[in-house]
């Protein structure tokens, strides 16, 4: 393996370093082998990377034997993977899709995502993880491991109280999700002036009883007036109500007004637990169900 500096130094000489895609690449290899573990990846699966950059992660992972479906959306760093990884390019192991991973049509067989990403699409990132697992023509994913902005991950896992919010909450619908490393700036060229950290995510597989779409707009909904109560944030209608199956507008307005004794109501929406939004969300619709 030729290892991170020399796959940094070799893009660097094409590429000059270019902060608004927020290209800060690890260059410790004792950590990018410590994604592979996390990952649990090996010669079975098929694996998406997002933002490779100069391929530092993509050469770990093809050492495992996998297949490796990259993301990335340099043109520049495109053409240096193809070139640095020749061989994997040519045999398969190695697909390098150019674009924005947010918009390319990722395949339906990855089994895990394994990503040093850019530190600016880690929410749509996360909604475009779930899209995929809960698309019914996918592979199931069975683990994805990150590297994020360590905010950005107790937020994800609501570490603290205080980190408590729609994020978590609505992640927390689809995926068991764990903070697995913090890694300090030295470690990355150049050095972001934020922390890092390792996240992992597994599918729990719980089926709710009420519509999960519904859930997530519910709780988006009382978290964007996070310090108000829930009678007055739900109130409002969501803004993409009708793209939930049976729901609309006078739905919604008749669920709202039959909740007007509910004890939750009078709560604000960090004080709800995960099940509390599901026994209020299956209330709303039961409530109207019954009328």
């Amino acid at each position: 393996m030729r290892g991170a500096r020399w796959l940094i130094d070799s893009l660097r000489s094409k590429l000059p370093f270019d902060k608004s895609l927020g290209q800060h690449f690890l260059v410790n290899d004792e950590l990018l082998t410590r994604a592979i573990q996390l990952g649990d990846v090996n010669a079975r699966d098929h694996v998406l990377e997002i933002g490779p950059g100069p391929g530092v992660l993509t050469e770990a992972l093809l050492a495992t034997g996998c297949q490796v479906t990259a993301i990335e959306i340099d043109p520049v760093a495109v053409t240096h993977l193809t070139e640095a990884f020749g061989p994997e390019d040519k045999s398969g192991k190695l697909t390098v899709l150019s674009g924005d991973a947010l918009q390319l049509k990722w395949p339906d067989t990855i089994t895990k995502v394994v990503a040093n990403i850019p530190y600016q699409i880690s929410s749509p990132l996360v909604d475009e993880l779930t899209r995929h697992l809960r698309n019914p023509r996918t592979e199931d994913i069975q683990k994805v491991v990150l590297l994020v902005q360590e905010e950005f991950a107790e937020r994800l896992v609501m570490e603290y109280e205080s980190d408590v919010g729609s994020l978590g909450m609505t992640v927390a619908l689809d995926w068991d999700s764990e903070i697995e490393e913090k890694i300090p700036p030295h470690n990355f060229s150049p050095m972001p002036k934020v922390n890092s950290c390792y996240i992992s995510m597994e599918p729990h597989g719980e089926e709710w009883p009420c519509d999960n779409r519904l859930v997530r707009q519910m709780i988006h909904l009382a978290f964007s007036h996070r310090r108000k109560k829930l009678r007055s944030t739900l109130k409002n209608i969501p803004r993409r109500l009708n793209r939930v199956k049976g729901w609309h507008a006078g739905r919604w307005k008749q669920a709202y007004a039959g909740h007007a004794e509910d004890e939750k109501m009078d709560l604000r929406p960090e004080e709800l637990e995960l099940d509390d939004w599901i026994e209020l969300c299956c209330s709303f619709t039961d409530f109207t169900n019954e009328s």
